[in-house]
This record gives structure tokens, C-alpha cells and sequence, in this order.
């Protein structure tokens, strides 16, 4: 039986990334850090929320703020995204143990109404 077997493929690490199967995870730039620090900065009431590494996104950043509206990005490491949150004096959770902000999913809801999402 072992004739008909494949040789397992070896797969080189993706230039941009990692790899995970057969999806390629982009790693975080300057440009994603860039975003979050210009993002915080005109915005009040941000709050921050670290979402884990899953099998096609890497660390990501989730920044809420005060009327639900968000943006997120790739981020280094969880590590760094708290460490990040704390320098910028904005709380910072684990967004799988305390879930996402019920304002994000209204202000999604109010954006579909108004045709812009």
C-alpha cells in the first residue's frame, strides 16, 4: 500500500508571511501600525480588542470607538497590541473572551441602512 502513497510536499515559508496550508497569511507592515496610531489619534472613546491568530488572519487589532465605529489590522503580536493599547492609554481585551462591542454591530447596522457599506 505504501507504493501509492505521495511523497509529502515541502512547502517553503510564504516571502510575505506564513503559511498555513494552502492559505497565505500576510504578516503585519509599517503601513497596518501607521493606520492604528492615526486611527487612535482622531478618535475619542477607542477601546481596543485583541483578536487571536486563526488559521487565515494573524493577530489583529480591533479599535472600537466611542459611537461603534472601528478599524482592524494585523499586528505583530498579541503582546505587542496590548503593549501598543497601554502606551496609548486605551483599554485594551481579548476580543475572544469578551466578544465584540454591541456599538461596532449597531454602527454597522446604521451604515447598511444608509447604503454605506
Amino acid at each position: 500500500m505504501d507504493r501509492f502513497r505521495r511523497a509529502p510536499k515541502m512547502s517553503r515559508p510564504a516571502r510575505d508571511g506564513f503559511r498555513t496550508g494552502s492559505t497565505r497569511v500576510r504578516a503585519a507592515d509599517s503601513m497596518d501600525l501607521e493606520h492604528l496610531q492615526t486611527w487612535t489619534a482622531e478618535r475619542r472613546g477607542v477601546e481596543g480588542f485583541v483578536e487571536p491568530r486563526t488559521a487565515v488572519s494573524d493577530v489583529t487589532l480591533l479599535l472600537v470607538a466611542h459611537d461603534g465605529e472601528w478599524t482592524r489590522r494585523r499586528v505583530p503580536s498579541v503582546k505587542w497590541a496590548h503593549d501598543f493599547c497601554n502606551r496609548n492609554q486605551i483599554p485594551s481585551y481579548d476580543a475572544a473572551v469578551v466578544g465584540i462591542p454591541q456599538r461596532m454591530r449597531d454602527y454597522n447596522r446604521r451604515k447598511k441602512l444608509m447604503g454605506d457599506a
